[in-house]
């Protein structure tokens, strides 16, 4: 697909990953007067009205659905109804809406969430049904995958070109460092930078530390998802990550040595670890649209915490 003949819609194009997007589809040949992005405040893709309302004052002819209601195991745990029915109702209008005006592609933003909670290391997309996903974030996860699944029904009733990608757990300058919303690395960052800074010699974590998570730096996940949406159209969904794993301890080790904490780390094991283990088998994404994740994890971490020290105050 050339981008830019297309008008180019990103839902959440405000956001984290969604900044880092608008830079990678214009560097891929998007125009800029073209890319356009529905911002909040004017429209609640929640509801059905707004979202016709978009459609019909920006008629796109590509959708990159990357807006949702998410959080961490703690934000999960308070909101399972909200997280279900927002993200469930927005996928639902935007996919019903983009058929019926013949939108050239859908991409749809899913989430690793969406995966049983005791997947096989590494995941393969094949293993995506292969069980329930695990407890705290079943709600965010199953209505994201079942966006998967009415992709699958709107290309088999009405042609619609809809891709699902399933990017891992996310990080770099311009996440989301609210304590009551944050995933790990930002709070982790946040929390020893703080501890740094005011002299403290404990910090508090969540979980045992013996779960692992894979991340993956936002500037290369916005690189992936503008490679799909130019050169990836068939209904399987795609992972797309770094292909390793580090638990929780080391992560939370690593990111205390490059803060200069120097303290103890309290475990509080009362709070919930989440999934088991999260790794990515990643080879769909390279055969089928040439991804491959480029930065090292150690630079992506540093980059983090120098935004963050830069933004904090």
């Amino acid at each position: 697909m050339d981008l830019a003949a297309q008008r180019i819609v990103v839902t959440g194009g405000d956001g984290f990953l969604g900044r880092h997007l608008q830079r990678a589809l214009l560097g891929a040949g998007a125009q800029k007067e073209n890319l356009l992005i529905p911002l909040i405040d004017d429209y609640d893709l929640t509801g059905e009205g707004d979202v016709v309302r978009m459609y019909d004052q920006m008629a796109p002819d590509v959708v990159i659905h990357l807006a949702a209601h998410v959080g961490g195991i703690g934000a999960n745990r308070e909101n399972p109804g909200r997280f279900f029915y927002a993200n469930m109702a927005m996928g639902l209008h935007l996919i019903e809406h983009a058929r019926r005006r013949n939108v050239k592609k859908f991409v749809q933003i899913g989430t690793i969430c969406a995966y049983p909670k005791f997947t096989p290391i590494p995941f393969r997309e094949e293993d995506l049904w292969a069980g329930y996903p695990e407890e705290t974030n079943a709600p965010y996860g199953i209505a994201k995958k079942a966006l998967l699944v009415m992709l699958h029904a709107y290309r088999a009733q009405y042609g619609l070109d809809g891709i699902y990608l399933l990017p891992v757990n996310l990080y770099g300058p311009g996440d989301n460092f609210d304590p009551a919303a944050s995933h790990v690395v930002p709070a982790l960052v946040r929390k020893f930078s703080h501890a740094v800074d005011t002299g403290d010699d404990e910090v508090e974590v969540w979980g045992t530390g013996t779960a692992s998570r894979e991340f993956l730096y936002v500037e290369d996940a916005a690189r992936g998802i503008a490679l799909a949406t130019q050169n990836y159209d068939a209904p399987d969904p795609v992972n797309l990550g770094a292909g390793f794993e580090i638990t929780i301890k080391g992560l939370a080790a690593k990111i205390a040595q490059l803060t200069g904490f120097t303290g103890r780390i309290k475990w509080d094991t009362s709070k919930p670890d989440g999934q088991p283990r999260r790794c990515l088998d990643t080879r769909r994404a390279r055969e089928l649209f040439g991804f491959v994740a480029e930065t090292p994890f150690e630079q992506g971490l540093k980059r983090t915490i120098e935004w963050w020290r830069a933004q904090r105050h």
